[in-house]
């Protein structure tokens, strides 16, 4: 297992500082406790991906740069390592499901990707991924599985440590595959740590109990978190939250469509489902509110119209 270092951390933050966005530290009131959402919903990309995807493209050499990059998401990442290669001019060949959101193919085809689909029930994607950078020579580009994925994410940390100006006592993080949060606990080690999943999709929280990496359920249910349909989380990220004692809980798309409704209604922040997944926790009663708490608000690419249904 390839491990990863706060001074990891420290060196992404500097390496990428001029190409990511500083996201708004935002003061929220509830339940008479102030809390902070870190608006990463606002970062380049509508996601915090940019973060980790520049961070590697960054790290590559000149040889590797000129065979490629491979990378397999069903959007967010595809679009923050279409947007880092786009800028380097770096080839970029993303691997997405068939039923990813529209609103996140167009971003990726728009900033110069080739796209190739897969289907989500019947193919591996890391398959497919593997095969075409065999074929080309390309780099794959793991969404969470990679120390400078892992180190990049992390910046949101040493940002959101900046702003603050302390160390803030809880930080609820969404958790698919389980970078952001792994990087986050690396930058804030004085922070305690709570991951939030889709219900179904809680791998990272069985993986945590149970103190080994288990897989999602064959027979896992649809979400509307689609940037957390992650099957399988990575021994770099699972050895990270453990090592940190980070608790895990999950929430359903209700309530996680509930946490869209109250982001949009109190502070006209646009929060797609799986960038919801924390502050939901926290609306629920799930994490309890307590002074120095900060919600990480991980993404806000959700399809207009559908994002028009949830909050009317």
């Amino acid at each position: 297992m390839a491990m990863v270092t706060r001074e990891d951390v420290l060196a992404a933050a500097a390496r990428i500082a001029g190409a990511v966005e500083r996201t708004p530290l935002v003061e929220a009131r509830l339940g008479g406790h102030a809390l902070w959402l870190k608006c990463e919903n606002r970062q380049t990309g509508g996601a915090f991906k940019l973060r980790g995807a520049s961070n590697r493209l960054l790290a590559m050499s000149a040889a590797e740069r000129s065979r490629g990059v491979v990378a397999f998401s069903s959007g967010n990442h595809a679009q923050g390592v279409a947007i880092a290669a786009k800028r380097l001019g770096i080839k970029a060949v993303i691997v997405m499901p068939s039923d990813a959101p529209a609103l996140k193919v167009e971003g990726t085809r728009a900033n110069g990707a080739e796209i190739v689909f897969y289907d989500r029930g019947s193919e591996d994607r890391i398959a497919i991924a593997v095969k075409i950078a065999s074929e080309t020579g390309a780099t794959v580009v793991p969404s969470f599985d990679d120390p400078h994925i892992v180190a990049g994410q992390g910046s949101v940390g040493i940002e959101l440590l900046d702003q603050l100006g302390r160390s803030p006592r809880r930080i609820v993080i969404p958790c698919g595959g389980g970078g952001l949060a792994a990087g986050i606990a690396l930058a804030c080690s004085e922070a305690e740590i709570v991951v939030v999943e889709p219900d179904g999709w809680d791998d990272m929280g069985r993986s945590l109990s149970g103190g080994t990496i288990v897989p999602v359920p064959a027979d896992a249910p649809p979400t509307l978190c689609d940037a957390l349909q992650t099957p399988l989380v990575s021994p770099i990220t699972f050895g990270v939250l453990r090592d940190r004692g980070a608790s895990a809980l999950s929430v359903s798309d209700e309530e996680a469509c509930d946490a869209i409704r109250w982001a949009w209604r109190e502070y006209e922040l646009v929060v797609e489902p799986g960038g919801a997944v924390a502050l939901a926790a926290v609306l629920t009663g799930k994490v309890a509110l307590v002074d120095d708490l900060v919600v990480i608000v991980s993404g806000g690419n959700v399809d207009p119209a559908l994002h028009a249904r949830i909050v009317a």
